[in-house]
């Protein structure tokens, strides 16, 4: 019998239900084995191919992502480590770090605590826990968290055309060095009244004016912001909004495209209403942060509410 077979698959399926169910006790091989009804040899062999992991890999994911719940919640890492079977406390700082690129205990104070954080699986969550996923692929993950942006300007400089990144480069020229910014986003590096970092946009219709280009490169400043504004640049007005932000998971550098893209597969298929959200394009561009491998690509979009 395959391993592509249905029997195969269901297999699998019981392996990953044994560890949802014992991800705070330990999991051995022969325990994955006996789940799955195979030897051990033919069980780890069947999961890392309807998975692309093998089974211990997939176990500390599993539960570093559980432990961030725990830490969003105000566990102590030292008790949260413990409680999901890492040896010490060390070696799971060592893990979440690695795993997130912020140690669990940065991560845990700095945590909004009007925000929420949800670890989110490729497959469609409206779909049944199996029904239509396809496991011959690699389970990935992002996190989410709502925050609250304040009254502010956005101090940018439009694209005559551009649709992204690319495009606007083309128009305004990068700079010669590794980072590969624009011309613009350099300009915008510089504003020290800036409330964050610098941003890639996609504007929405209503702050787009003909002859101009969806994307651009830009900075919010505070709403009372009178200082200089560069050659070429101008402000647009935001209001109070908050913004869902996709974070993707750590990655190297030198595959930055393929983060990208792997994020926006998966924003794709984020349903916001399940969380009580929908989509608010007309309130604030959707912004793109620097992409750095140490912390995942970053992207955002406003949202508001579902009123009942």
């Amino acid at each position: 019998m395959g391993n592509n077979s249905q029997d195969a698959k269901d297999a699998v399926g019981r392996m990953m239900d044994h560890i949802d169910q014992n991800l705070h006790e330990p999991i051995t091989a022969k325990s994955l084995a006996d789940a799955a009804g195979y030897s051990q040899y033919h069980a780890a062999r069947m999961f890392k191919e309807h998975t692309g992991s093998n089974p211990f890999d997939y176990i500390r994911r599993q539960r570093l992502l559980q432990s961030a719940f725990m830490l969003r919640r105000g566990g102590k890492v030292i008790d949260v480590a413990f409680d999901f079977v890492f040896g010490s406390h060390e070696g799971f700082t060592r893990a979440f770090t690695s795993a997130f690129g912020i140690s669990p205990k940065r991560f845990s104070s700095a945590v909004n605590p009007s925000g929420w954080i949800i670890p989110f699986h490729v497959k469609n969550r409206q779909k049944s826990k199996r029904e239509d996923a396809n496991m011959s692929e690699k389970t990935a993950v992002i996190f989410t968290q709502i925050v609250e942006r304040p009254q502010r300007k956005l101090l940018l400089q439009r694209s005559k055309e551009a649709e992204d990144y690319f495009g606007y480069c083309e128009e305004f020229g990068c700079t010669d060095d590794d980072t590969g910014n624009s011309i613009p986003w350099e300009i915008a590096s510089g504003i020290k009244e800036a409330l964050y970092e610098p941003v890639g946009v996609w504007l929405p219709e209503n702050m787009r004016p003909a002859g101009t280009g969806e994307y651009a490169h830009g900075v919010e400043v505070p709403a009372d912001y009178n200082g200089e504004v560069p050659d070429g640049f101008e402000t647009i007005d935001l209001q109070p909004c908050k913004m869902l932000i996709f974070q993707g998971e750590p990655y190297d550098d030198e595959h930055f495209a393929e983060a990208i893209n792997s994020l926006w597969e998966k924003i794709e298929v984020f349903n916001p209403v399940v969380y009580g959200y929908e989509y608010a394009d007309e309130l604030a561009p959707r912004m793109q942060l620097a992409p750095f491998g140490w912390r995942g690509y970053i992207e955002m979009r406003p949202v508001r509410e579902i009123t009942r």
